[in-house]
């Protein structure tokens, strides 16, 4: 994992409405879900995740330990590109918590190919991968929100699509399409005081970014479009999402925010 320590010094926010509720992350064994994981745990949220990696995902909940949460963060092995799957570890899971507060959609899987090689099994691997099972969990957990009169769901978008990145065209479209289901259920959920934003990372320095596409001239590139002259870290991505999780983000509803450094 990143050492959360790598971000610069900061103190953070604390959130109490955050403290003891339910929180469902997809995608939370490393990268920006391993931070989102820990940084609601910290929170004294009581977090479960979903992920194929056991092993990645036992070190984020030893991490979490080790930070003496409140709650030890859950965790469920689930493939999510089976939406039946992970529609009956979810109810599961909602009702161990009593319904989820807080869903957090992050799961994705960025792996670069180009459009003259994409198969119509590839296009639907990369939407069944990065945008399928955004809306399925949020159908899921949605029904306990709406009945209880508030609730957050956040997804984690990507700035790939805006800037035109070409070397993932799969994965961007899928992104695209999730300020879609942003706005389009924003609307549906707003009169039951169920809330739903996007925020979308720019370049993260997660584990992942860092062993299979860092370069020397990727960096340099990046550092030379970000209005911040450094690497953004998995850690301060996760602020954004714990406000828009929180009653402080009560008024939000319906937007994307970037972090991003200002990248242009």
């Amino acid at each position: 994992m990143i050492d959360p320590a790598a971000a610069p010094d900061a103190e953070y926010a604390s959130y109490p409405s955050l403290a003891g509720r339910a929180v469902l992350i997809t995608g939370g064994a490393d990268g920006v879900g391993a931070g989102l994981v820990t940084e609601f745990a910290k929170q004294g949220s009581r977090v479960a995740f979903l992920d194929l990696q056991e092993t990645k995902a036992a070190e984020v909940v030893a991490a979490c330990e080790a930070e003496d949460v409140a709650y030890t963060p859950i965790f469920r092995k689930v493939d999510l590109v089976d939406i039946g799957a992970m529609q009956a570890t979810i109810a599961e899971l909602s009702q161990e918590v009593g319904g989820f507060d807080v869903l957090v959609n992050n799961a994705a899987n960025d792996d670069r190919h180009g459009w003259e090689d994409m198969t119509v099994d590839y296009w639907d691997d990369r939407l069944n991968t990065n945008l399928r099972h955004f809306f399925f969990a949020l159908q899921s957990v949605a029904p306990a929100m709406i009945e209880r009169g508030r609730g957050s769901i956040v997804n984690v978008g990507s700035s790939s699509y805006m800037m035109q990145e070409d070397f993932f065209p799969g994965y961007a479209i899928a992104k695209s399409g999730v300020e879609g289901i942003t706005r389009t259920m924003a609307r549906t959920f707003g009169p039951h005081g169920v809330r739903v934003n996007t925020v979308l990372p720019g370049w993260v320095a997660t584990e992942r970014q860092l062993e299979k596409w860092w370069s020397p001239e990727g960096e340099e590139g990046t550092l030379r479009d970000q209005a911040i002259k450094r690497r953004i870290y998995p850690r301060e991505f996760a602020q954004m999402v714990l406000f828009l999780a929180a009653d402080d983000g009560a008024a939000c509803t319906a937007q994307q925010f970037l972090v991003d450094g200002g990248r242009r």
